[in-house]
């Protein structure tokens, strides 16, 4: 991630706690026949967290290099767009990004 909206730390903490969530349930539950040993559990928990932050981390990721982008750019209609709305844009969409109880 490039550290265009300074969110890499606050998902780095993002991604402590939904891994150590995903692993803690996967290794509280009772082993099953297809759960053979606790390396299946903690598999079965990372695949859970995977899925679980693939589309907010593409979110970010994303986001990230496109601010990037404009704020780089030296093509004159990206620059007016960039004085006239990147400011507003770019707080709506932080904010939107932070809102983690829109996630379900």
């Amino acid at each position: 991630m490039t550290p265009d909206l300074g969110q890499g730390g606050c998902s780095a903490l993002e991604d402590s706690v939904v891994i150590a969530k995903c692993l803690g349930e996967a290794l509280i539950k009772p082993i099953t026949e297809q759960e053979d040993d606790e390396s299946m559990k903690i598999r079965i928990g990372l695949e859970k967290y995977a899925k679980e932050r693939r589309w907010r981390r593409f979110t970010f990721i994303s986001a990230a290099y496109l601010s990037g982008f404009i704020q780089e750019s030296d093509n004159k209609i990206i620059s007016f767009l960039r004085q006239q709305f990147l400011a507003g844009v770019t707080i709506s969409v932080t904010l939107r990004i932070a809102n983690l109880t829109a996630e379900g």
